[in-house]
């Protein structure tokens, strides 16, 4: 098993906190269309905060509970330095874990 897999749990479960922390869960699931987008980050059809929840915790979550290979590499948080420009403060325990993820699943953490 790969010695990561537990840190990455551990995230993945920070991330959702700090979301329903700020506010920024939602109980309403985007449509199937939305969930369905080929663009990264869903940016056509979702905001970034319903892409982590709706799409990027689902199947990182996937990925560990059916021992699939892991991503290469992340780079969510440059995606979040762009979305929370405008809220930096509000955001920083946010990007902080999102920067942790993107350490924790390079190949070479």
């Amino acid at each position: 098993m790969d010695p990561r897999i537990l840190d990455i749990a551990d995230h993945l479960l920070l991330i959702e906190h700090e979301l329903h922390a700020q506010g920024w869960w939602s109980d309403v699931a985007p449509t199937p269309q939305a969930l369905a987008s080929s663009v990264p980050f869903a940016v056509d059809s979702m905001s970034f905060d319903q892409w982590l929840q709706w799409i990027f915790l689902p199947k990182m979550k996937e990925i560990l509970e059916k021992g699939l290979p892991l991503p290469n590499a992340s780079g969510i948080l440059v995606m979040a330095e762009t979305v929370y420009v405008d809220r930096p403060e509000q955001s920083r325990e946010l990007r902080r874990l999102l920067a942790e993820f993107d350490q924790l699943i390079s190949p070479s953490a």
